[in-house]
This record gives C-alpha cells, structure tokens and sequence, in this order.
C-alpha cells in the first residue's frame, strides 16, 4: 500500500524527523488559505502515488497565495503524466503546499528489504533530487549501501559511516545519522517494504529537513497496522485492481490478452509461466483463494471480464478446499450478469469435478474442458489463430 507524499511526512514527522512547514488543500481556495500560512515563496505539489512530478508538472513555484489559487485550480481535477505513470497519467484531487527552504545540500535516502541480503538495506547517495534509477544507471559509485542486521538494527555509527561517504562536513555526520536511525524505526514499527526521502536536505542554517517522501506498507502486514488502511487512496490504482482490493482478491493486471482464474497463489504463477511459454499472454494475476464461495469467485470473474483487453479466460482450479461446483456456480453468474461471451477453457481436478463440469455445460455449452494444462494452452493458441 502506498501513502501519499503528506501522509509520510506526517509519519515520518511524528518520529522526530524536522518536516518544512505545509498543509494539504483539495479546493484552489484552500491553498490560498494554506499558502498565506506557511508562507511565500513556496511549492504547490500534485499528490500522486508517482515520480517525476516535477518532469510532468506536478511541482510549482508560487510567490503569492493568489499564484497558489490559481496554480491549485490548474491541477486539481486533472491528471499527472510522469515517466512514472501511465499514458493516462493519475488523477490529482490533492495538492500540497509547502514552504521553500534555502538549501545547502541535497541526499537521497532510502531503504528497502534486499532478498539476496535478506536483511533490510539502508540506501544513501549524495546526487538527491535525481531519480535513483538515473542515478544508479549513471553514477553507480554514487550509491552507498549498509545492510543492517535484523536483531540489531541500525547502528549510528552506519549512518555516520555513510555520511562521511557522501563527504559531508564532520559536523553534519551526528544529525543526519540521527535522522537515518529515526528513519530506520519508522521503516520497522510500520511494516514498510520501502521508505524513501529524496530529498533529504541540510539547509543553509544546518538543519536536517524531510522535503520529499514515499512509504510502501506492506500489505500482508495490514493486520498490525489497523489505522493503515484508512490512508489508501484507492483512486490512484488501477480501476481493476482497485476493485480487487476492495473485495480482498489478490489481483495484478498484465498486458496480455488471456484472463486467468485460479485457485492458489503457486498454481497462479505457474499457470502464467505455462500461458506465456506457448506464446500467449496472460491479462492478469488472480487467486481466488483456496475457500471461495460463489460469491467471491463471480467478483473474480467479474473483474475478469471487465478487462477491455481479455479476449479469452482460462480457469484452472484445483479442487481442495475450494469445491469445483462452487467454483462453477461463480463463473455462471458472472458469465450472466457480463452479457459477454468470451471463449472460456476450463481444466477442473478435485473436489466435485463432474458436478462444476455439469454446471458450466448446461449454462455455457461451448466451454472447452481440458485434462492437462498442455491442452489448454494449446486450444488458447487455436483460438488466437481463429
């Protein structure tokens, strides 16, 4: 789950890390009114779930409360293109405004769970305010890493270690290693699988400040974390993905053309590897769960064929805990409520098999039915030639 820019701070604030001063508006006149407090010159900046606001035109300038108004008006209700988002770009329905620092230096921190480490991994560089992938790509030795040992943590003398690394003054070391070890707490204590400021910048009155932010939540941790989930600005994700969340499917959406109904994160994955190694492409992750109910398997489907892209479905379930009439009795409503007839190859083993089999026959007579998953990617091939 990603947070907004003004929520992070807010978290990260609420760590003793120094945020500039700001407020969030969701009409023109709220900036003014926002602006007038914190100050000018200061930024208006588009609140999206992406980067490259600045490249696309989501970060403005303002000298005046009234500038804010109108640059406010600009932005809300349009939509964001950065080279982080989709041609359609993302909706802006928030901006913030935040006062303008006179800055000495500019970092890039961040820190993400490294699964060849296994550990969590501080990242630092000197070159902040650029993307870390253009970084990465042309400055490699600019990227310093520690890796921080789970039982112990993040020790200070790692953050004065990288901050003699990006050659910053001896008496800059102690406060930004203090700021990385706050960042550190907040990483853990919320369950984040990235936390990112770029950038992290000293003023020129030497104050370590919060200017940019991104947190990532991991969702699998939502139980720990029951006022998270509240944060989600669900208009920032995909229309269909969106949806799923909301019924809680686990649901991606790819750019193929074959939709995927399975039972089971495993067989999820492997039927997709088996899709795209026949020379088709799957339209979607799905696991439906190993309990679904008709209910929650029609949502699946639902979601399924609302895809534009989808031209053919796949199902393959296994029946364990999940039932294949169940399973069947979903599809068919969905199928009904759809009015789309879309080629459908089902491969059903398990529990009540015959019965799912009989259901989807009587209410779908043209369903192709298939034994091995070889079958089915080779009838999908036969109906991409048709």
């Amino acid at each position: 789950m990603k947070l907004h820019e003004y929520q992070a701070k807010s978290i990260l604030a609420s760590y003793g890390m120094p945020v500039p001063r700001s407020g969030v508006a969701t009409t023109p006149q709220e900036a003014r009114d926002v602006a007038r407090h914190v100050g000018t010159p200061a930024f208006v900046k588009a609140q999206v779930h992406a980067g490259g606001r600045g490249k696309g035109g989501g970060i403005k300038l303002i000298e005046s409360a009234e500038q804010a108004e109108d640059v406010a008006a600009s932005m809300l209700g349009s939509r964001l293109i950065s080279p982080q988002t989709s041609l359609t770009g993302a909706p802006i329905s928030i901006v913030l405004v935040e006062e303008s620092l006179d800055i000495e230096y500019e970092l890039y921190l961040g820190i993400v769970i490294d699964a060849i480490a296994q550990a969590p991994v501080v990242i630092a560089s000197k070159a902040g305010g650029m993307e870390i992938e253009e970084i990465a790509l042309e400055h490699p030795g600019l990227i310093l890493r520690e890796v921080v040992q789970p039982t112990v943590g993040f020790r200070a003398y790692q953050g004065r270690r990288l901050a003699h690394a990006m050659g910053l003054p001896s008496n800059l070391a102690n406060p930004v290693a203090d700021q990385m070890m706050r960042l550190y707490k907040a990483f853990v204590d919320k369950d984040c699988s990235l936390v990112e400021i770029n950038p992290l910048v000293i003023t020129k009155s030497g104050q370590v400040m919060v200017l940019d932010a991104k947190m990532t939540i991991d969702d699998d941790a939502a139980f720990r974390q029951p006022d998270m989930p509240s944060l989600r600005d669900w208009t920032q994700e995909d229309i269909l993905e969106a949806k799923a969340g909301q019924a809680g499917l686990a649901y991606v959406k790819l750019d193929g053309d074959v939709g995927c109904l399975v039972n089971g994160a495993g067989l999820a994955m492997a039927t997709m590897d088996a899709i795209k190694a026949s020379g088709c492409f799957p339209a979607n992750f799905l696991d439906v769960g190993g309990g679904a109910e008709p209910i929650r398997v029609a949502e699946a489907m639902g979601i399924i064929l609302a895809d534009p892209q989808v031209k053919r479905v796949l199902i393959n379930v296994f029946g364990g805990i999940a039932r294949c009439d169940d399973i069947a009795e979903g599809i068919v409503r969905s199928y009904l409520d759809s009015g789309k007839e879309l080629p459908l190859v089902v491969r059903f083993l398990g529990t009540n098999k015959d019965e799912g089999i009989r259901i989807l026959k009587e209410a779908k007579p043209d369903t192709i039915f298939v034994d091995y998953i070889s079958e089915a990617t080779k009838v999908l091939q036969d109906i991409t030639i048709q």
